[in-house]
């Protein structure tokens, strides 16, 4: 099927099926055009929680999909792509967290809402990273915070909070593949730009950088900085996304091997697929979503 009659049958078929198109800022430049609702975690998190309409497709990968059923069990959450994981999510598993809770009693536990709800669920606050350094914050003072999964956006909360914390050692493989290196090349091509980077990338690369910030931080710095060349430290999908927000200003990629391979598992015939079939559906036990929801909950409260 030609892509204009793709879209034109995805747009017919989401009318029918009283469906939105929810998509995370590191989709395809095609799946981010098609979408009702672009953002972060953290701003996916809070639509899905308030939307009108009964079936979300959500264009991610599986974790925010789990995140969005959590949020709205009355809901029908669909994943085009059943396989589209997060191998950070992956990098702690619920045995894992237990057996650190059961070695540091007597802390608090923060994780980063790239985690699977079984995670969640034996979780005191779930954190993005626009909102990690808030959440760690207003944590009581006493008390050890364990981590997890990233390592990096926790050693970077660490340094902005001075707090006592337990870090796990998970790591996204995309933004390591964004090298110092290609930073100090970049800066000599590009002397006036500004560097935004991610603070999942490694802690060598963020101090070289003018910026650390998330991906929806990134939306609203390039949209009040008066400078016209950003170099973008994050997922490559980023890049599209400013361009198309601010197309007078220039926004280059840190490194075009920062890929996420699962976020462009996600296709139009894939989109078109879920909705006509209304599969394949993400649901989360009731145990552990009830459990999940209140620290998800927790995190949209902070903001």
């Amino acid at each position: 099927m030609p892509k204009e009659e793709l879209v034109q049958n995805i747009e017919r078929l989401k009318r029918e099926r009283g469906a939105v198109i929810l998509a995370h800022n590191y989709q395809p430049p095609e799946i981010q055009d098609i979408a009702d609702h672009l953002g972060d975690s953290l701003d996916l998190s809070r639509i899905a929680q308030r939307i009108e309409q009964r079936v979300i497709v959500f264009c991610g990968v599986h974790f925010m999909a789990e995140t969005a059923s959590i949020l709205s069990p009355d809901k029908k959450v669909i994943l085009p792509e059943p396989t589209a994981g997060c191998p950070l999510a992956d990098m702690l598993s619920l045995e894992d967290l237990l057996s650190l809770k059961e070695k540091h009693p007597d802390t608090e536990v923060v994780m980063y809402v790239n985690s699977t709800a079984e995670v969640k669920a034996h979780t005191d606050t779930c954190c993005t990273s626009a909102n990690a350094v808030k959440v760690v914050e207003g944590t009581p003072e006493e008390r050890e915070i364990i981590f997890g999964p990233d390592q990096y956006l926790g050693g970077w909360v660490q340094r902005q909070t001075g707090r006592k914390m337990i870090i796990w050692h998970g790591f996204c493989p995309s933004h390591q593949k964004i090298l110092p290196a290609q930073i100090e090349e970049l800066r000599e091509r590009y002397p006036d730009a500004v560097v935004m980077v991610h603070p999942e990338v490694h802690p060598e690369v963020s101090r070289m950088a003018d910026e650390v910030l998330g991906t929806a931080g990134m939306i609203r710095f390039a949209g009040e900085s008066r400078a016209g060349t950003f170099i973008v430290g994050t997922e490559i999908g980023m890049v599209y996304r400013l361009s198309s927000l601010y197309p007078e200003k220039r926004f280059i990629e840190a490194s075009r091997q920062a890929i996420c391979p699962n976020m462009k598992k996600i296709t139009l015939e894939k989109v078109f697929s879920s909705l006509e079939n209304q599969e394949p559906v993400v649901t989360v036990p009731g145990e552990i979503a009830d459990r999940a929801r209140r620290s998800i909950e927790r995190m949209i409260e902070i903001g």
